[in-house]
């Protein structure tokens, strides 16, 4: 279950896209800019997702891709079988395809015990959850609260 570089630049272009209004069609050379991603890894990634039924390609004047459904109907567990395959969480987190039921690793029982519980995550993570919390990041990185010390030391108003 090691994740590649092509399942983070497709969650952030979905993400970007399923903050955009819903039908608005844009194309993966805006997402790219906007999201500062490789435009040659989105083209790639984004037949994945119509494959699967994630987002709609429109063809024509209108070029680009949709959502194919609400955001909150997206599991994780879709998108990062998209791109990485139905196997995403069938391979060992160690070892990966080195390690089977026939050829365990010294962590094989451990993974076959968390495997269930990360399963559930992805499943019960939509979209719409990753969007509020990209969004709270976001927001916070634009906010940084004050250390206390920088707030101890910080001028106190004056009335007068």
């Amino acid at each position: 279950m090691k994740f590649r570089r092509e399942s983070k630049y497709g969650l952030m272009g979905l993400i970007y896209l399923a903050q955009l209004p819903p039908g608005r069609v844009i194309g993966v050379r805006e997402i790219a800019a906007h999201e500062g991603l490789p435009q040659v890894f989105l083209a790639k990634i984004f037949p994945k997702f119509v494959q699967h039924g994630l987002v709609k390609a429109y063809r024509g004047s209108t070029r680009g891709y949709s959502l194919a459904k609400s955001p909150e109907e997206i599991p994780l567990r879709e998108i990062l079988e998209a791109i990485e395959g139905p196997q995403v969480t069938s391979q060992c987190f160690f070892w990966g395809g080195e390690c089977d039921v026939t050829n365990p690793c010294p962590v094989h029982c451990q993974w076959r015990e968390v495997r269930p519980w990360i399963e559930e995550i992805l499943e019960r993570t939509t979209l719409k959850d990753l969007i509020l919390k990209d969004q709270m990041i976001r927001e916070a990185s634009e906010n940084p609260p004050l250390r206390p010390d920088v707030r101890a030391k910080a001028p106190a108003e004056t009335g007068g």
